[in-house]
């Protein structure tokens, strides 16, 4: 069975992309803020969470997202070593979160370190409920991996059918990954998923 959650666009590109914000520093390193301002959309749209996103939600433009992103910057900023522990993200995230009034969602860690079919029932339950799912992956043995070394990004789908697949949304666009290999990072330093809930 495939699960997809629905998604919106930024112009042409399905989210933002980092790379079309305008500061260097965003475009190397806000990769976290950027999860984090499409999480708030997807909230705005899909889990009747008002007040994130100041712009208009239904006509997303890359003008009023790079806006936006300036908006979560001092929340989840570019930093020495990046932000490399799930949670930094989560503190950051639930800060701006309450700067805005929004203080009933909940926001816990699993670990890069924990047993892949556990994460597995993880996903499918997050998906399931329909949430998005910050994901960080830090180093990885694996070169068709790249994309996501030291990348904060979203699990926004899984698929079952055979061997257990997720939809990595991220840079604009999406690609669907074989979830084993990918949670098998070969180091022992892991990033993990964050789990999101009301």
């Amino acid at each position: 069975m495939r699960k997809e959650l629905p998604y919106f666009n930024v112009e042409s590109d399905l989210g933002g992309d980092q790379h079309k914000l305008d500061r260097f520093i965003m475009i190397k390193g806000g990769c976290a803020a950027v999860t984090a301002c499409d999480c708030s959309i997807y909230f705005e749209l899909y889990k009747n969470i008002h007040g994130l996103y100041p712009y208009d939600v239904k006509n997303i433009s890359y003008k009023d997202y790079r806006r936006f992103s300036e908006i979560m910057t001092p929340y989840l900023h570019p930093r020495m070593g990046g932000i490399d522990k799930l949670q930094t993200y989560i503190d950051g995230f639930k800060k701006f979160l309450t700067c805005y009034g929004v203080t009933n969602l909940n926001f816990d860690e699993w670990d890069g370190a924990n047993d892949v079919k556990a994460t597995e029932e993880k996903i499918k339950a997050q998906i399931d409920s329909g949430w998005l799912i910050p994901c960080l992956t830090l180093e990885h043995k694996n070169p068709a991996m790249k994309t996501y070394v030291w990348h904060w990004f979203l699990l926004t789908g899984y698929d079952n059918t055979e061997n257990f697949q997720v939809k990595i949304t991220t840079y604009g666009g999406f690609n669907w990954v074989d979830f084993a290999e990918f949670w098998d990072t070969g180091f022992e330093r892991k990033g993990g998923v964050v789990l999101i809930k009301d």
